[in-house]
């Protein structure tokens, strides 16, 4: 047995019970309208931030915990463009916590990364650090920065570039044996801006003091990856796709906690009807909330999809689409994982869906066909004064969802509750008003970390997190 297998037998446990504080979240039924304020008078408004990053109820407060262009303990730059990030313990210090941070760099791109707006500092890299370069040999700069910080002062103690040479990594997810799965949001062809294909998922090890190595888990597929979850019982890898007509797949691994070893990816199909678009729009099915759809998997091939056509041909064969799956996040809910899926522009408004899928007690195994796992439809955006562009999600361990948005004007975390009632949570404040992204809470659930793309910083929320609990 790999100490990767022992240390995924050791943490599944552990990540499962950290998870049973999301067990409120089927106490009440799904379904329910999606509303800005949750028609409560109750729930504490928003009030304005006198720093200018995020305006929270009142009893909260954020602290930046790092910023583009700041020199990290490797010596090299924080790149820009922050975007997905997971917290993870680390062990026998309850007083501080690792964050693991994308950061969404196009292969196009020549500044705002790591080595400088020259590349002055890529010379202190090996070429096996790097993933890939452009023809003209500069670093591609998307990748992962590591961050340890000490829950007790708030204070970043050290930070380092953990993955380098990708291009645009998004979203992610983490596993429970203590790693980060970065995903690539592209299908780059080899040519002037890259020399390898792109559209991958790396591995990031949380404990990793400095760059690990690049390696693409090609069996997860080549397409415009998103997000990941990770079932911690059966270590089933759950996929988003960020396409308008996006598949939600998942990965059978050949050995559960070992990734690289390889594996089956399937798509989600209805069984309902093949092919099904999931968008309720006009043309496809009408889809009313808590209505429990089942669900088949279809079998991909030729996943690395050198013509990036995965997805057409996974639906040719009976997959059902999403309207640019994004976030994922997995709770458990009677004591069983349920995986909450962000399609930013379903619905018949575009504002945004979030789907809940509960699998089969034989995930991923043959006696599922007769037990099968379902799919409902957990709410829907109807108005851009309740939700709008949800991005990211993720499960708190306080017994609610957070959501984060990449809308068109002011963007929000939104507190979703366990009957799928909305609230605002913060809103971004800072001129620039870009996306709000990668929320994750500290392992200890005191602190909701959450990143601001454009300028680029890492914030901290802290606050009276029960009397939200007791708002809702």
């Amino acid at each position: 047995m790999s100490d990767t297998r022992r240390a995924f037998l050791r943490t599944a446990a552990g990540a499962a019970l950290a998870l049973q504080g999301l067990g409120a979240l089927s106490a009440c039924a799904p379904g329910a309208p999606v509303r800005g304020d949750g028609g409560r008078p109750d729930f504490p408004p928003l009030e304005p931030d006198p720093a200018g990053w995020l305006d929270l109820p009142k009893g909260f407060s954020c602290t930046r915990i790092s910023k583009a262009g700041d020199v990290m303990s490797d010596g090299l730059f924080e790149p820009d463009a922050h975007d997905g990030m997971a917290a993870f313990p680390v062990a026998g210090d309850p007083d501080r916590c690792i964050l693991v941070r994308n950061h969404e760099i196009g292969a196009s791109r020549s500044r705002g990364g790591a080595f400088g707006d020259n590349f002055e500092r890529a010379g202190s890299l090996s070429a096996a650090q790097i993933y890939d370069r452009t023809a003209g040999g500069r670093p591609l700069l998307g990748g992962t920065t590591t961050l340890l910080v000490n829950l007790r002062t708030g204070r970043l103690e050290r930070s380092h570039l953990s993955l380098a040479g990708t291009a645009t990594n998004c979203a992610g997810g983490a596993t429970p044996w203590g790693s980060w799965l970065s995903c690539e949001e592209t299908v780059e062809r080899a040519g002037d801006n890259a020399q390898r294909d792109h559209g991958f998922v790396f591995e990031v090890p949380a404990q990793a003091p400095g760059l690990v190595a690049p390696v693409p888990l090609k069996g997860m597929g080549r397409f415009v990856h998103e997000a990941a979850a990770v079932d911690p019982e059966t270590g089933i890898v759950y996929l988003s796709e960020d396409d308008q007509e996006g598949l939600f797949y998942r990965y059978l691994p050949e050995a559960t906690g070992e990734l690289q070893r390889g594996g089956r990816l399937q798509a989600l199909a209805l069984r309902e009807q093949a092919g099904a678009d999931t968008r309720n729009g006009s043309g496809g099915l009408a889809i009313e909330p808590g209505r429990s759809l089942i669900v088949d998997w279809v079998d991909l091939d030729d996943v690395e999809a050198p013509d990036g056509d995965l997805r057409f041909r996974g639906r040719k064969a009976g997959a059902a689409i999403f309207a640019r799956g994004e976030g994922l996040t997995l709770a458990m809910e009677e004591g069983r994982p349920t995986v909450y899926l962000v399609s930013t522009s379903g619905g018949p408004a575009r504002l945004g869906q979030i789907w809940r899928y509960r699998p089969s007690r034989f995930e991923g195994r043959a006696e599922e066909r007769t037990e099968p796992g379902a799919l409902s439809l957990f709410v829907e955006g109807r108005s851009a004064s309740e939700f709008e562009i949800i991005d990211n999600i993720c499960a708190s361990p306080h017994g609610f969802l957070v959501t984060a948005e990449d809308g068109r004007e002011d963007n929000f975390l939104r507190l979703v509750t366990p009957g799928g009632r909305v609230f605002p949570l913060a809103r971004n404040a800072h001129p620039d008003r870009s996306e709000l992204c990668g929320p994750c809470f500290s392992p200890d659930g005191s602190v909701l970390f959450v990143n601001v793309q454009k300028p680029g910083v890492t914030l901290a929320i802290r606050g009276p997190w029960g009397s939200l609990v007791r708002a809702v």
